[in-house]
């Protein structure tokens, strides 16, 4: 269990500290629902936020950001108590995430937007697709789950071990709890968010928008899991009939674990980018 904490840190962390010792705030804060809500925006087209995952925040997102700021206006905010974001006496949930999104995407004046979120943010991605579907154009969520069933054993068997403690031993976490005084509690609440309920069957198979899930095929949820919710979204069926593909699609990365698939910057942006272009590949059958 340790092991798989330590490694669910630093695999992330380490690879993008050098991006974290280069930034200097070079983003905004804004009111929303009671915090100062961090953000950046960088790049020029249509709208997107990306949304971090769990004790993540803009620089530890690592290329992706940057990447996608070639062709998009990206919106990178940082989550309640993440980064230079404040806390709130408030439990952290997908819900409430997404509507921080939903309402820092109102203070910037944001009518709707495409969103990528990754793990925590990809959750509270498919939250505010749930919530407030007219603020989402496309989805991108990697890393994702829509019920409790579909993360992998080995992990259901962790969550009930984690302790504020335990985390306190790996020097990236003692680390921001001696620089931030509110860390460990941070942690508590990121624990308690892994014991939430979640079963969103119902609610994922009324999205209108298209989705794009993207998994490491050594993922937190299992493979099976990622198939059921693509077919949720109107996937799974056979191509060449002479029918249009359904708007939604999956994308597996070979030989990736959970803290692998946001490290693959080329490959991200290479399922990404088309998806938000609409364009696919064509069929030997097609025109």
């Amino acid at each position: 269990m340790m092991r798989f904490m330590a490694g669910l840190v630093t695999a992330v962390l380490v690879a993008a500290a050098g991006a974290r010792a280069e930034a200097q705030d070079a983003g905004k804060r804004v009111a929303v629902n009671g915090m100062q809500m961090y953000y950046e925006v960088t790049g020029q087209g249509e709208p997107l936020v990306v949304l971090h995952g769990a004790y993540m925040d803009i620089p530890t997102m690592g290329g992706i950001i940057p990447r996608l700021a070639e062709s998009h206006r990206v919106y990178a905010l940082e989550f309640q108590g993440h980064g230079r974001t404040t806390d709130i006496d408030r439990k952290i949930t997908y819900q409430n995430l997404a509507d921080d999104v939903a309402a820092f995407m109102d203070a910037v004046g944001l009518a709707k937007a495409d969103i990528f979120g990754y793990s925590m943010g990809g959750q509270a991605a498919l939250q505010l697709a749930i919530r407030h579907p007219a603020k989402v154009n496309k989805l991108v969520a990697a890393s994702v789950g829509y019920d409790l069933r579909g993360w992998q054993p080995e992990y259901t068997a962790a969550i009930p071990q984690f302790t504020v403690e335990m985390m306190l031993q790996m020097p990236f976490f003692k680390e921001q709890a001696d620089r931030k005084p509110g860390f460990p509690k941070l942690i508590e609440k990121l624990i308690q968010l892994e014991k939430e309920p979640m079963a969103w069957e119902a609610d994922i198979g009324k999205l209108k928008m298209p989705v794009l899930v993207i998994a490491g095929d050594a993922d937190v949820s299992t493979l099976e899991h990622n198939v059921a919710l693509f077919k949720l979204l109107g996937g799974g069926m056979m191509g060449d009939m002479g029918k249009p593909l359904p708007a939604s699609r999956l994308a597996v990365l070979p030989a990736t674990s959970h803290t692998a698939v946001i490290t693959q910057v080329a490959l991200l942006h290479a399922f990404i980018e088309p998806f938000l272009k609409g364009e696919t590949a064509k069929g030997m059958f097609e025109q």
